[in-house]
């Protein structure tokens, strides 16, 4: 019970944040950290796609070295790649998990389990969220549900945030077309 209790309070603690931010790189950061803390495990990453490379980059990590975070690029086609195409995936075991592109770095950062679910806005996927363990975890449906919740959020707020920007830009391009001959006779 205590373990809902507190994915409650992180999707509060993540809904109240987003609601208030405007700013896309914070909401991928309040994401990452509260994801970490709330599931109690060794790091949580947050991945935007790059369509030109298809690489998945580091939007936000936390409780990762950054040895690890700057291992290498990493492919959306051969990292984990079932989680962006089918949905979540749970790896109990990386050290012999075909799927992980980087091994030998996960296991030499201590890394046993990794849990990848996507992000997707508007049926498009712009990235992944990731959750990775020390101990080799059994994820439990709850565990993905909360996973899956919150990047559906993360992925809202990081398109309202770029939209709120976008409005932004063109209200001030909109000002700065203004007459003033115009607005003095008004």
């Amino acid at each position: 019970m205590k373990k809902q209790i507190i994915n409650y309070e992180t999707l509060l603690k993540i809904t109240g944040a987003i609601s208030s931010i405007r700013d896309p790189e914070e909401v991928v950061l309040v994401t990452v950290e509260s994801v970490k803390t709330a599931l109690d495990v060794k790091g949580c990453t947050l991945f935007l796609i790059n369509r030109k490379t298809d690489e998945l980059k580091v939007a936000a990590s936390y409780g990762l070295s950054q040895d690890y975070i700057n291992k290498g690029p990493l492919s959306s086609l051969k990292s984990i790649a079932e989680s962006l195409e089918e949905g979540p995936v749970a790896i109990y075991d990386v050290s012999d998990d075909p799927r992980l592109q980087y091994p030998e770095e996960a296991k030499k950062e201590g890394i046993a389990s990794i849990l990848s679910v996507p992000i997707k806005v508007h049926d498009n996927l712009i990235g992944a969220l990731r959750v990775y363990t020390a101990e080799p975890w059994e994820f439990t449906l709850e565990d993905v549900n909360f996973v899956q919740a919150v990047a559906q959020i993360a992925g809202m707020a990081i398109d309202l945030c770029r939209l709120n920007k976008g409005y932004k830009s063109s209200i001030e391009i909109l000002k700065t077309m203004r007459d003033p001959k115009l607005l003095k006779s008004a």
